[in-house]
C-alpha cells in the first residue's frame, strides 16, 4: 500500500508504476483506492463512474477497470458538499449525510470490494488518500490505515521532497500513527527528487534511527505525464508554462469546480488556464471545460468578467468549444427542477441555441460516434445529469451529443481532444500548429514503471509481497 504525508505526494503515480512493474513480472495485479475525492472521473466499460487515477492504474495492471477498484468516489460540489458515487452510481441519500455519518454506510461496501479483489488477484496495489496523520479523521477513516489493517497490507509512506521539509513530514506522520498502525509501515519513499541522492546523507540513516523504518527509495522528478485525480497537470500550466501570446494559445477558464481537466493534456504548451479577461487577450481559441457545479461556475464566470469576454471573442470569430458543463453554459438556459445542483434556473451565455435541464439520473457511458462536420470517428465518454435539447438556430452534428453554430461548438463527449485527428482539426480552425503528441499511455506507463522500479530497493519490495 502506498500512503502519503500529504495530498499530491505522488501516490497515484507511484501506484500506477507499481501496477505496471508487477504486471510485467507476471503477477495478476489490481489497483484499489477505497475512497477518492476528485472531479477527475471516467467511465468503465460497464458504464459506471470511477476515479480517473484508478482507471489509469487498471490499464497499468493490464486489467479491465472495475468499480470495486474505487468503490467510493466523492465529487466536490462546494466547499462543504460532495456528491457520493457508490460503486459507480451517484447516491443522493449518502450525499445528504454528513462526513462522519457516512462511514457506517460506506465501510461495508469498501470491505466487500477489497476482499473480493483480494480473492481474485495475486496482488492488490492499494492507494491511500491525503495523509494517515490526520488524527481528526481517524475515527471516520475508510481509506488509509483502516484499509491497511483490514488487508494486512505492508505500507510504504511517500513524501514529495520537491516541496521541502520531507524528513519532518515523514517523522511527524510516523509519530501520529498508533503502535498497531506503525507495525504496518515498512518503508519510506522520497518522491520527486532533483539532484544528487548522495547529498541526502545522513538524513535517511537519522530517520531510521528515530523510527526503525528504512528509506527504500529515492524516486526522481519524472517528466512523464499521467492523468491524475488531483489535477496536478493544470496546476503546473501557468502563463510561464504556456505558449507566448505572439504564437497564440488556447484559453481554458479555471473554473472553481472544474472537472475532467486531464483531457486537455494533448494541447501541451498551447493550453493556458485563465481567470481574468486580460488573460484572454491573444487567445486563438477558447475551451469551456466541464464543471461539477455548472450554475455556480457560470456565476463565477460572469463575476470574473470572463463571460462577457468569451462572448466578445466568439462574436469576433474565435473558435469556442464547450465540453459537458461548458456546453451547458454556452446554451440559452439551464434548469434544475430536481435540485441536483441546488435548484433554480439561470440564463446561459446564449452562444448556442440549446436548453438544458438536469435530470435526477446521471448518464455515464463510453461513447463512439461519427461527427457529421468532419466525418471523423470519435471516441470518448459521457458523465452528465443534463438533458439538452436544441432549437432551430443550432446544427446538431451528432444527436444529443455534439452541436455547432458557426465558430461555436459544444459537446457532451469527454476525451474529444484525445482523438488526434479531431485535435488537429480544432487547432487548424484556430490557426495553431498541433504540439508534438504525447507517447501512448501504455508507453508512458512502461517508462514510469522502469524508472520507479530502479529507484526503489526492488528486492525489499519483493520481500513485502
Amino acid at each position: 500500500m502506498i500512503q502519503g504525508c500529504t495530498s499530491s505526494a505522488g501516490k497515484s503515480y507511484l501506484c500506477a508504476a507499481l501496477c505496471r512493474a508487477l504486471a510485467n513480472e507476471g503477477y495478476r495485479v489490481a489497483p484499489f483506492k477505497a475512497q477518492n475525492m476528485s472531479n477527475n472521473a471516467g467511465v468503465t466499460p460497464a458504464g459506471l463512474e470511477m476515479g480517473r487515477a484508478q482507471l489509469v492504474q487498471a490499464q497499468a495492471a493490464r486489467v479491465v477497470p472495475d468499480v470495486r477498484m474505487n468503490p467510493v468516489l466523492l465529487k466536490p460540489e462546494a466547499d462543504t458538499r460532495s456528491q457520493v458515487v457508490l460503486l459507480g452510481r451517484a447516491n443522493p441519500g449518502l450525499s445528504a449525510l454528513g462526513w462522519r455519518e457516512r462511514k457506517a454506510h460506506l465501510w461495508p461496501h469498501v470491505q466487500a470490494a477489497l476482499h473480493s479483489l483480494l480473492a481474485e488477484f495475486d496482488l492488490i496495489v492499494i492507494e491511500g488518500a491525503g495523509s494517515p496523520a490526520e488524527v481528526n479523521l481517524r475515527a471516520s477513516d475508510i481509506v488509509n490505515m483502516r484499509v491497511a489493517l483490514e488487508a494486512r497490507a505492508s505500507v510504504l509512506l511517500a513524501c514529495d521532497i520537491d516541496r521541502g521539509g520531507a524528513f519532518a513530514h515523514l517523522l511527524g506522520t510516523w509519530h501520529c500513527l498508533t503502535p498497531e498502525e506503525r507495525a504496518h509501515l515498512k518503508g519510506f519513499i522520497l518522491n520527486r527528487f532533483r539532484g544528487d541522492p548522495r547529498l541526502l546523507a545522513p538524513a535517511p540513516a537519522w530517520l531510521e534511527e528515530q523510527t526503525g523504518v528504512p528509506t527504500v527509495g529515492v524516486v526522481p522528478l519524472l517528466d512523464i505525464p499521467l492523468p491524475e485525480e488531483d489535477g496536478v497537470w493544470a496546476e503546473d500550466q501557468g502563463p510561464s508554462a504556456s505558449a507566448s501570446s505572439a504564437g497564440g494559445f488556447v484559453a481554458i477558464p479555471r473554473l472553481p469546480r472544474v472537472s475532467n481537466l486531464d483531457e486537455f493534456a494533448p494541447l501541451g504548451p498551447l493550453a493556458r488556464w485563465v481567470s481574468t479577461p486580460a488573460e484572454l487577450e491573444g487567445a486563438r481559441a477558447v475551451i469551456l471545460p466541464g464543471s461539477k457545479s455548472t450554475a455556480a461556475d457560470l456565476a463565477w464566470l460572469r463575476a470574473s468578467g470572463l463571460a462577457g469576454a468569451i462572448t466578445r471573442v466568439a462574436q469576433a470569430g474565435v473558435p469556442v468549444l464547450g465540453i459537458c458543463g461548458g456546453l451547458q453554459m454556452l446554451g440559452r438556459r439551464i434548469r434544475d427542477p430536481h435540485g441536483v445542483e441546488g435548484g433554480g434556473e439561470v440564463p446561459g451565455l446564449g452562444l448556442l441555441d440549446l436548453e438544458t435541464e438536469f435530470a435526477l439520473g446521471k448518464t455515464t457511458r463510453l461513447t463512439a460516434c461519427t461527427d457529421a462536420e468532419t466525418g471523423l470517428r470519435l471516441h470518448g465518454y459521457e458523465i452528465h445529469h443534463g438533458q439538452t435539447v436544441s432549437g432551430s438556430g443550432v446544427q446538431e452534428l451528432v444527436p444529443e451529443l455534439l452541436w455547432r453554430s458557426g465558430n461555436v461548438r459544444g459537446t457532451y463527449l469527454h476525451g474529444l481532444l484525445e482523438n488526434p485527428a479531431y485535435l488537429e482539426r480544432f487547432l487548424t480552425w484556430a490557426g495553431l500548429t498541433p504540439p508534438v503528441p504525447l507517447a501512448s499511455l501504455d508507453a508512458r506507463l512502461d517508462a514510469i514503471a522502469e524508472r520507479v522500479r530502479v529507484s526503489l530497493d526492488w528486492d525489499f519490495v519483493r520481500r513485502l509481497l
